[in-house]
């Protein structure tokens, strides 16, 4: 069964060029050196071609995004980089790269929706991806709303959202760092958590109903919380001081774990196959992807491709929900008849 890998990794050569001269942190440029699939493409497509014939992968950039390498008047040029990049490898091993989604500079927004003209209308791109934060910023920040707004209304394509919270992010305030990369195994599903809340209370998918997010590792923390969740919004503003909250339930048509439900969720969670059947039972069929988050496991590359199908083939789907699983939801998403060769 022909497979399509959403949600995995890859840094042009000429963008990681530039995450070594601009990044800030060196941990992440020594981690991205060590994964060769990461930017040799050339590897990574004979490996595809090798173990996972019938897999063919839509590029996302990796970590660091635009922004967080330059200013407004540098990020810009970053991304078009980026795309450019992307754009080329899809064009070199089409059947293993089929297509890309584009990099914004989130931090101008003007440029940012430029580039998704470009990336989109003359470079292939099928969405765009954002990172959980802008900088420390919210997406559901009003300066950003026209960004979503396009994909939702102009392009009817989804967007790739990815976590991000760096190792400065203390776990307790008298320490300077997370310990132990409690910042990223914890840290990150805890990010997407709470920019799919900021989402679903700040009215943003009130407001445009057509948006379709992705949510790498399977929508954070919700599925797994979502009994909680649900209780406890329910009685949003019984908690705080002067009950100002309660307001924000009256602005919503639906409750909000109806809202949270409208996100999609990819299958990146380490081949466990018990934390997936959760994500399914959240999200429902129709919004899971199949994803591996390739090349960032031990093996750099092959091993979360492999668990993740393992993970997938162990729950005992019916053929109709693997097909969906595998390939038809991807191409209802990015709006694309199919991949590769009939």
């Amino acid at each position: 069964m022909k497979k399509i890998d959403i949600y995995n990794h890859v840094l042009p050569p000429a963008y990681f060029e530039l995450v070594k001269a601009h990044s800030k942190d060196a941990g992440i440029v020594k981690r991205m050196a060590g994964l060769r699939m990461l930017w040799d493409l050339e590897a990574r497509a004979a490996m595809l071609a090798e173990q996972f014939p019938d897999v063919a992968q839509v590029l996302t950039l990796s970590q660091p995004s635009p922004e967080m390498l330059g200013g407004p008047g540098e990020s810009p040029e970053f991304a078009r980089v980026a795309n450019d990049g992307m754009a080329e490898i899809c064009k070199r091993w089409p059947e293993q790269f089929p297509v890309f989604v584009a990099a914004l500079p989130m931090n101008n927004v003007p440029a940012a929706l430029e580039e998704m003209d470009r990336a989109i209308g003359k470079l292939g791109a099928r969405g765009v991806q954002v990172v959980t934060n802008v900088n420390g910023r919210p997406l559901d920040d009003p300066e950003f709303f026209p960004i979503f707004e396009a994909m939702a209304t102009k392009y009817d394509l989804p967007v790739w959202m990815h976590p991000f919270r760096p190792g400065t992010a203390s776990d307790y305030k008298g320490e300077e760092r997370s310990k132990y990369e409690i910042w990223q195994v914890l840290g990150w599903p805890f990010e997407t958590s709470v920019a799919m809340s900021r989402m679903v209370f700040s009215g943003l998918l009130e407001k445009l109903p057509a948006l379709r997010i992705i949510t790498h590792h399977c929508g954070g923390m919700l599925p797994y919380f979502a009994g909680r969740a649900e209780s406890l919004w329910a009685q949003l503003g019984s908690r705080s001081a002067d009950g100002s909250e309660a307001e924000v339930l009256k602005r919503l048509s639906k409750p909000p774990i109806e809202y949270f439900k409208m996100f999609y969720g990819d299958t990146v969670l380490g081949g466990s196959a018990s934390a997936l059947r959760c994500g399914l039972d959240f999200f429902g069929i129709d919004h899971v992807v199949f994803a591996s988050d390739c090349p960032f496991d031990p093996e750099g590359g092959p091993m979360f491709i492999r668990e993740g199908i393992r993970s997938i083939e162990g729950l005992g789907l019916s053929d109709e929900d693997r097909e969906k699983l595998y390939l038809g939801n991807a191409l209802k998403l990015m709006r694309i008849p199919r991949i590769g060769k009939p």
